[in-house]
This record gives C-alpha cells, structure tokens and sequence, in this order.
C-alpha cells in the first residue's frame, strides 16, 4: 500500500463521514468525531481489501476510490441508523408506571 493510497483513504473517509452525518435525516446520538473515524476506518479497510484481491500494477485507481466511499458510507450510515435517537429517547421504562392500557 502506497503513502498516496493512505492520504486517498484519509481523504475519501473523511469526506464520506462529513457528508453521511448531513445526509441520514433526524437527531444523531453518534458523535461527529465517531462518523469521522469509521470513514477513515473503512476506507482504509477498503483500500486494504482493494490491494489483496487486486494485484496488477497497472490497475486503476477508480477502483479503489469507488471501493473505499462504498465502504466508507455503509459504515457510516450504518453507525448513524443504529445509534438510533438520543439517549433520552432510550431510558429505561420506570417500572412503577402504569401503562396506558392498565389506566
């Protein structure tokens, strides 16, 4: 793996993680510095998966990129879907409480 091919990850995790943050709708629960790791982190998990199932020296470099973003963006959006709301929409129910059904 090239120094190139580390700064493209970097570039392409951090871009994905910015713009995927804007673009799930509603309130996230998953701080913006998370979003940002897990796209360099899966950008740079594609452009490793990229160099061992792709191994010509003349390969383009599309391929990479393309494979990185796709990486990138399922990671982020995936981590943004499943924080779900903030952590007041998921405090435990009192178990005092009366349902509505029993009032």
């Amino acid at each position: 793996m090239t120094g190139s091919t580390l700064v493209g990850a970097l570039v392409v995790g951090l871009a994905v993680g910015g713009v995927g943050r804007l673009v799930v709708p509603g309130r996230k629960a998953v701080p913006v510095w998370l979003t940002l790791a897990l796209g360099v982190a899966a950008a740079l998990l594609g452009a490793i998966v990229v160099g061992l199932v792709d191994r010509r020296p003349d390969a383009s470099p599309l391929l990479s990129l393309v494979t990185q973003t796709a990486f990138a963006a399922v990671a982020v959006v995936l981590a943004v879907v499943t924080a779900g709301g903030t952590g007041a929409d998921r405090q435990a129910p009192d178990p005092g409480a009366r349902r509505k059904e029993e009032v």
